[in-house]
């Protein structure tokens, strides 16, 4: 059965839980069928109404999770409502425990050098090293693509873990996926980061209110101002005119009609 598809600014996102997406993938892994998953939140949303190519990228996706409270709470205001946020860090650490449990092994590409050790170091103290496919770090240039992509391939991974920022990770993943073949392919951007202790999530009480934005503004005010700030208030304009039919569909590939 397919999934309900809730359309937010051009944007097909499928309503399921956590534990939905997850049974999910373990059933695609099983049967050897690929998934390419993408977690997207505001300001994913917001960049994609001008770029193209990341656009592309996340709407050819198997399946796209809310990684932001605000797309849950953008789906309430426009009266199709998603079921929860779904964290891409949060299910690549469900993920790996699943991994885990199943005899299934994982992939890791991304971050720098040391923060990308850390994260399989860590992996392998909190399971098993037999969890452990392969790894390379996330400074690569565009030359050495396509044989970072052989040689995950070439693994026998059944997850790929992507922590490079956006949009080179979703171009990426949807570039090299025929070539990749690993059942499972996802973007977690700063996860690997999380993971290694580098930088702190917001206490849960924050998560749960929607306001892990704020917690990382408030560390990196500097850097995170343009992204939150003013991201924040044109998504928020966007849904407003998505919900009074003023919204226009940037590239005519995906219909924003709401779904029956």
């Amino acid at each position: 059965m397919k999934n309900q598809k809730i359309n937010i600014l051009n944007a097909p996102i499928d309503a399921l839980t956590k534990e939905e997406t997850i049974e999910k993938i373990r059933y695609s892994i099983r049967e050897n069928t690929h998934i390419h998953h993408v977690v997207v939140n505001a300001g994913k949303l917001v960049n994609m109404q001008n770029d193209v190519e990341l656009y592309n990228s996340v709407v050819c996706s198997d399946i796209i999770n809310a990684d932001g409270q605000s797309i849950v709470w953008a789906s309430r205001f426009l009266g199709t409502v998603l079921p929860e946020r779904v964290t891409g860090i949060d299910l690549m650490i469900s993920l790996v425990e699943m991994a885990n449990n199943f005899g299934f092994s994982c992939y890791f590409l991304g971050a720098k050098e040391e923060v990308l050790i850390k994260t399989v170091n860590y992996f392998k103290n909190l399971y098993s090293p037999l969890i452990i496919a392969g790894y390379h770090d996330g400074y690569f240039d565009k030359s050495e693509e396509e044989t970072i992509a052989k040689n995950i391939a070439n693994s026998g991974a059944h997850i790929l873990f992507v922590a490079i920022s956006s949009p080179k990770k979703e171009i990426f993943l949807n570039t090299y996926k025929n070539i990749i073949k690993t059942p499972f392919i996802m973007g977690v951007g700063g996860s690997f980061d999380v993971i290694a202790g580098i930088t702190k999530r917001a206490p849960i009480w924050m998560q749960k209110a929607g306001l892990e934005w704020f917690y990382r503004f408030i560390q990196e005010p500097k850097r995170m101002w343009k992204r939150y700030l003013l991201g924040n208030t044109i998504f928020i304009w966007l849904v407003i005119k998505q919900k009074l039919n003023l919204y226009r569909n940037p590239f005519n590939t995906y219909t924003t009609e709401k779904p029956s």
